[in-house]
């Protein structure tokens, strides 16, 4: 079946006991058993949730993996992940994190022994270099947050077996309907469920992909086992989402290649980071492993009181954390989503106090840029 059809059907067969064309929300905590050691598949939700199942049917045919779990969040998600990995591992990591993924791995889980090296992930030579004996874990973001570095998944695939390596790619600003990293040889597909799968700014979750059986069976021990599990409603929601998912992406990849080409011929714009452009410097690695570029952009403006007077001045963008919703968001990232990011690494990773991010959504373009347009305008140098 196309994307499309698998997006609206897989999982999301209509209920048996009513005939209802949209999976129920299955919004309780236990199960009747009919005796002992007979039930009709669920015993307690944290184990299992019909709603949960579905969702985690239906996000594994997405991404042409065989596994699935969802989380309350995709930090929990990166989370358990990580407790796959034992004290004294090591994990070789993409240097252009999330703000919050970094976080977790240096102030965090250091604490429970496991250690970190960031590299630039597009550059495996550099990545090669960083593996040391203890090393079990290759962790990237292609297109990083925010600058858009993009890293070749099946290299970075082909690497880390040979040495022995696992590699997890959050695919998250890509969605599975641009990009899909299980093809390309990545053990671990993860997603902030709460930006594009949702794609309403309604929800937060995360989800983990994969094929291993053997891996999945522990995932999902640790996910009952640390209860970090995602509720029936934000289930639903993503289940419904996600059918809209296909029309949704083609909308976001053609209203940023509009903004992304609009921002560079602006005169008080100083650097676009865009793959979709063709002075990116990985433009032609994008063609060729992702089917679109996206909605993500982000834009120097110079300096911090560029920025803000951009950030002040826009009618239509909302200033706001998060990504991936119908409605266009704009954001700062040195003092927002990396802001537990060290001044002197954002800085040397070009999070600089300039760049604003842009999250397009799928409102009409010409809005759009008449807004962004007024707001440079803004700017006085």
């Amino acid at each position: 079946m196309g994307f499309s059809t698998d997006a609206i059907h897989v999982g999301q067969e209509p209920d048996p006991a009513t005939g209802a064309i949209i999976v129920p929300i299955y919004q309780t905590s236990t199960y009747v058993q009919e005796e002992l050691g007979k039930n009709k598949g669920y015993e307690y939700a944290r184990t299992a949730n019909p709603t949960r199942s579905a969702l985690e049917r239906n996000l594994a045919c997405l991404e042409n993996g065989a596994y699935a779990y969802a989380f309350a969040s995709g930090m929990a998600a990166i989370n358990v992940l990580m407790t796959l990995l034992k004290a004294g591992d090591h994990v070789v990591a993409s240097q252009n994190l999330y703000g919050g993924s970094f976080r977790l791995f240096e102030r965090v889980l250091k604490d429970f022994g496991l250690n970190f090296s960031y590299a630039n992930t597009s550059r495996l030579d550099e990545v090669e270099r960083m593996i040391q004996p203890r090393t079990r874990l290759l962790y990237v973001e292609t297109p990083t947050n925010p600058v858009m570095e993009i890293t070749d998944i099946a290299a970075a695939a082909s690497l880390a077996h040979s040495r022995g390596l696992l590699l997890a790619v959050d695919n998250t600003f890509m969605s599975p309907y641009f990009q899909r990293p299980l093809e390309l040889g990545a053990d671990f597909v993860l997603h902030s469920t709460t930006k594009y799968l949702n794609g309403h700014s309604d929800g937060v979750g995360g989800v983990i992909v994969l094929n291993d059986q053997a891996i999945a069976e522990r995932l999902k021990f640790l996910q009952n086992a640390a209860g970090a599990i995602l509720g029936p409603f934000d289930c639903w929601l993503i289940l419904r989402g996600v059918k809209t998912l296909a029309v949704r992406m083609r909308q976001h990849d053609a209203n940023g290649r509009a903004i992304a080409q609009f921002l560079a011929s602006h005169p008080k714009v100083r650097k676009v980071h865009y793959p979709g452009l063709p002075t990116h410097a990985q433009h032609e690695l994008a063609r060729r492993q992702m089917k679109g570029f996206g909605g993500m952009i982000a834009f120097d403006t110079g300096s911090l009181e560029n920025a803000k007077a951009v950030l002040r001045s826009v009618r239509l963008c909302s200033l706001a954390e998060s990504l991936g919703g119908v409605e266009t968001l704009i954001s700062h990232p040195a003092t927002m989503t990396h802001a537990s990011v060290p001044a002197e690494d954002r800085e040397r990773l070009g999070i600089t106090e300039g760049l604003v991010r842009i999250s397009a959504g799928i409102e009409d373009v010409e809005d759009l840029i008449a807004d962004l347009d007024q707001a440079l305008g803004r700017i006085s140098s």
